[in-house]
Parts: C-alpha cells; structure tokens; sequence
C-alpha cells in the first residue's frame, strides 16, 4: 500500500495529508530482520503497525540477491552472457548480503516458533560448525567444535593432559545453571571466567574454542567478566547440537531474505500496513522532543512509537559503533577440512590469527559457507562470506586469513565495508526505538539480543521465551 489517504492527520501540532492511514500504535522504518521480527511482534499483539521501506525489496541490508542484483549492487552493472554461462541463472542464486546462522535452541528460533513464522519457511541444519588453530603454514587447521566431555577427549585441538581438564570442566558447566549459580563452591555470579579457566588449568587453545567457538564472544573482553553468562551460552551451544547432531545451526532454504519476508507476512496477516519504495524525510517530535510520527513530502503519519534502524533518524540520536568488512566468494568446491561439506561455519580466534602468522588482532575472523543444499547457489556451487570488525585502514587485509582457508580458486567475490550504528539512547525518553546493525560475525545471537531489549523497552515486559525450541528441518 502506498500514497495518502483523504483525510488529514495532525503530528507535533501541525496538520498534514494522512500518510496511509495516518493513525497507528507503531511505525517501523526499515525491513531489515530486526525490524521486521518487531513488526510481527507488534501486530500479534494487536498493535496497529506501518512499516515503511525507502527500497522496493524487503530485508534492507538483510536482503538476499540473485546474480543480476548482487552485481548490480557491487560492480554497477548486470553480468555478461559469458559471466551467466560460467555461473548460472539469476534463479539459482539468493545470496545473503549479511551471512548469518540461527541458533537451533536460541533465542531467534524461539520467536519463530512463538510467532509461528515457522509455517512460511523452511530450514536445514548446517553441516559443521568449527573453529580454527593457528599454525604457521596455510591454510590453518579447522576441528570440529567439542560440547561435551566426551568430544573433549577427542578433539585434535589439544594434548592429551588438557584434554582431561577439559572433561573436568564440562563436567563443571553441566551442572551449572540460572537457578544454580554456585557450583563446586564457585559463585559463577562474581567469579570471573577467567578464574574459571584457571580453576580447570585451561590454556589458552582450550579458552579459545570455549569462549569464542561455543559462548560466541567475538573478543577476550569477557574474560574479566562474570563467568555466568559465558557457561549459559555455552550450555546453549551444547543443547543445540544435541536437537539435531552435526552442529548447533540452522539456516532458510532459500537464504536468509525469508527471515523478513516471514515477519512482513505475518504483520501483513495481522492487519500491518507496507509501504516500500518510500523514503521518509523526516521523524517528528513534539515540543518536549519526543517522536510523534514521520513525514514524507507533504504526507505524515502517527504514532507514539518508532522503531527503525539507523539511517532514517537524525544524527544525534546514533552512534558509530565500528565498522565491518564483509567478502562474498563463489566457489565450485567445499571448504577444505570441513568433510566436503555443504554448509558450515568456521570461526577463527583472534589469538589464533597471530598464532597462523598473520598481524594481531582483537576481534575473531568468521567464515560461514552455504551452497546448493540450501538452494541459494546453483549444483555445485558454494558461498562462504569471511567477516570481521574492522581494526586497520586496510580492511580487506583482516579477511585474508579467511581468504587463505577458503582453498583453491575463488570464482567471483564481492567485497564490502560498511559502518555499524547503535542508538545513544533506549528509546525511553524520546520514543525512539533504534535497531543496533550487524556485526562481524556469522550468528544472530547479538540480534536476537537486540530484539528482546528493544520489546522491553517499549513494552515493560519480558517476551516471553518459555517456549520450547524445536523446529523442524529437512534434515529430520
């Protein structure tokens, strides 16, 4: 839906041609996954909801693009007869702009499930999940991610001495829970995780796959912090390979663009207003600074909460958060060291990357790979797209790590670096409501984050979560 109505809105005390219908309890700029997934929230709970798009797709940053679009975006042009001869059909091809995996027990798969957005897509378990040790010649050596005791007895990634502190630490994390903090006489509310690790005699290769590999921090910050939040999430990791055995993730058929097309026809279902292909030059406020509504033109609409990602809200609202680099490789083989895989991800540990060789870093390097099986490339073709926080002046030297794992010839890539923002504010005292963009890394367990604050936020409550993660895939 698109254009004015006949009636007239007044927004901040001016009067104005209603934009749609002029009148809503939210309006939502931006279809990017965030935003979509509060979209949906909002109109299940029986909110009037207008979301607005200054792109004429949905998914935003989010989108996944056949080949004419993915090179129409980064080399300004369609590919020639001979580039669709050697690659394939624009039907062949959904490739994701921002690669990112579910966590098959997480939290975005439970608002899939409680919103039962389920029904509109499809999902398929992603083959391994592994993690990186550096060694000096190229390309590193990947195994397999452990999440129990027993995986910790065989995993290549450490002698045999600390294989046993690591059975004793994982036998020490199972039994630690929210309910039951203090394990073994260690309050895991105050002890830091590093005097964890210490406890248990864990090296540096061990804290590496544990607090990166498996907890997901993209950095050593969480060492000095309480080890709590570290062991939940790493007892997450464990859950969730156990629902479906080869790895913890999930990922659409189809490629990660129906995450917003599910939560858009799902607003839709529940009575959401869409208007794509319209920008929007404006939020407005009232005298005491609070956002009132949006103006486009001479058109406007109203309501007492905005929710949107960055780029549509003045500039001192927001705040660059950092920058990341992300490089999209087409290749006609798997990733080697990951059992010919069709899909994974790999994770390399900062540390790691000095230990192979290559400048220090403090954020960790992803790859995270799809292909055919997940009908997002043509027969044998595999996508892995490295990322990472930026850290230099020369971004595309930090992915090179990621480059050298990928094997063999890389048929296309398509690079980028693109800014992250954040909101100053919670959105609280001035109703606006802003998304955090996306980082470095190849998982939604920060978006999902930012999901369940931002409902908070605006609700007071809790989303509630007590629902059981368990989606089915095509691998079941």
């Amino acid at each position: 839906m698109s254009g004015a109505g006949e009636k007239n809105v007044d927004v901040g005390g001016k009067e104005y041609k209603a934009l749609a219908d002029g009148e809503y309890d939210v309006i939502v700029l931006g279809t990017g996954t965030t935003e979509c997934v509060l979209s949906g929230l909002f109109a299940v709970g029986k909110k009037r909801v207008l979301v607005v798009d200054r792109n004429n797709f949905y998914g935003a940053e989010c989108a996944s693009l056949n080949l004419t679009n993915l090179f129409q975006k980064f080399r300004d042009r369609k590919p020639t007869e001979e580039e669709f001869k050697a690659l394939g059909s624009n039907r062949d091809f959904n490739v994701d702009l921002i690669p990112k995996f579910l966590m098959s027990c997480g939290d975005l798969v439970k608002i899939l499930l409680h919103t039962k957005v389920t029904a509109y897509l499809g999902f398929k378990v992603v083959d391994g999940s592994y993690v990186m040790k550096g060694q000096k010649k190229k390309p590193g050596k990947l195994a397999k991610v452990p999440s129990t005791a027993g995986e910790a007895l065989q995993t290549p990634l450490v002698g045999m001495i600390q294989k046993f502190h690591l059975r004793g630490f994982f036998v020490f994390m199972g039994k630690v829970s929210e309910d039951n903090p203090v394990v073994d006489k260690v309050d895991t509310r105050t002890a830091t995780m590093a005097q964890v690790y210490k406890k248990f005699h864990l090296d540096r290769n061990s804290q590496d796959f544990i607090g990166h590999a498996m907890a997901l921090h993209d950095s050593d910050e969480y060492l000095d912090q309480p080890a709590l939040p570290t062991l939940l999430a790493c007892r997450l990791y464990g859950f969730s390979v156990d629902r479906h055995g080869s790895s913890p993730y999930l990922y659409p058929i189809y490629g990660l663009g129906g995450l917003p097309e599910g939560f858009s026809r799902l607003c839709a279902v529940h009575g959401g207003t869409f208007m794509l292909n319209q920008d929007i030059d404006e939020i407005l406020f009232d005298g005491d600074g609070k956002a009132v509504g949006v103006r486009a033109g001479d058109m406007a609409a109203r309501a007492p909460v905005i929710i949107g990602e960055a780029s549509y809200y003045p500039k001192d609202k927001v705040r660059k958060l950092g920058t990341v680099v992300r490089s999209i490789c087409l290749l006609k083989h798997p990733v080697p060291q990951t059992n010919n895989g069709g899909s994974g991800q790999i994770i390399i540990p900062a540390n790691q990357v000095a230990e192979a060789g290559y400048p220090p870093r403090k954020f960790d390097v992803y790859i995270s790979v799809v292909s055919y099986e997940h009908k997002v490339a043509p027969d044998g073709m595999w996508i892995a797209i490295v990322s990472t926080n930026v850290e230099t002046e020369e971004p595309l030297k930090e992915v090179q790590i990621g480059i050298d794992q990928l094997g063999g010839d890389i048929v296309e890539r398509f690079d980028s670096v693109a800014p992250i923002f954040a909101p100053v504010g919670d959105g609280k005292d001035d109703g606006c409501f802003i998304t955090t963009g996306y980082d470095g890394s190849s998982h939604f367990q920060n978006c999902s984050a930012d999901v369940l604050k931002i409902y908070e936020n605006i609700t007071g409550e809790k989303l509630d979560m007590s629902i059981k993660a368990d989606i089915e895939s095509e691998d079941q």
